[in-house]
């Protein structure tokens, strides 16, 4: 990418910042020439503080800060969408975003990741932990029988039953996904190569 066009906004142009995992839209903030180079180079986001006339790292008072992922420009390239990974809530008021949204989404991502976590932090009583303590066979046998079940409710008409047998079927494949050390994007990228 080349460097962005400071110009057009008197050295100045807006950064949109979004979460590098939950494409949440974080904050808005200002650079020039010199917060977006130290910003690449370091790594964390630096902005150009208005108010004050002065750079400004993002979390340099409150620890917070965001992590540079990527960095993509728009089409006339004078606006900055960065993807970043926050340390904290992004808001001097606390909140999670600048808009006052929860900085979260529910994706297979992170069921993976609460499974992949249990896997390596085992806790009694849980039942992710148990099927990981009763072996593949198990786990891939559980993953079948899910499958069958899935199948059963298909040809009925119960949509509420079918949906939950689906998600039982997502849980047990992701436990077999982590029982193999296989991840889901191993599995999403089998499925674009398929898709060219």
């Amino acid at each position: 990418m080349t460097d962005p066009n400071f110009d057009k906004g008197n050295g100045l142009i807006p950064c949109i910042i979004q979460d590098s995992e939950t494409n949440m839209v974080l904050m808005l903030g200002y650079m020039n020439k010199e917060a977006y180079q130290k910003t690449i180079s370091e790594k964390r986001v630096t902005f150009f503080s208005r108010s004050k006339q002065q750079l400004w790292t993002k979390g340099e008072t409150s620890g917070n800060y965001l992590e540079l992922i990527a960095v993509r420009a728009d089409c006339d390239n004078d606006t900055l969408l960065l993807k970043a990974k926050p340390t904290g809530p992004v808001c001097h008021t606390g909140a999670d975003t600048c808009f006052n949204e929860r900085n979260e989404s529910w994706r297979l991502q992170l069921l993976e990741k609460l499974i992949q976590d249990r896997k390596a932090n085992p806790k009694s009583g849980s039942y992710t932990t148990s099927l990981f303590e009763s072996g593949i066979n198990k786990v891939a046998q559980k993953v079948g029988e899910e499958a069958v079940e899935l199948v059963i409710e298909a040809k009925d008409q119960d949509k509420s039953k079918f949906l939950n047998e689906a998600a039982d079927l997502m849980y047990h494949f992701l436990v077999l996904l982590a029982a193999k050390n296989v991840s889901l994007t191993e599995v999403e990228h089998i499925l674009k190569e398929r898709h060219r």
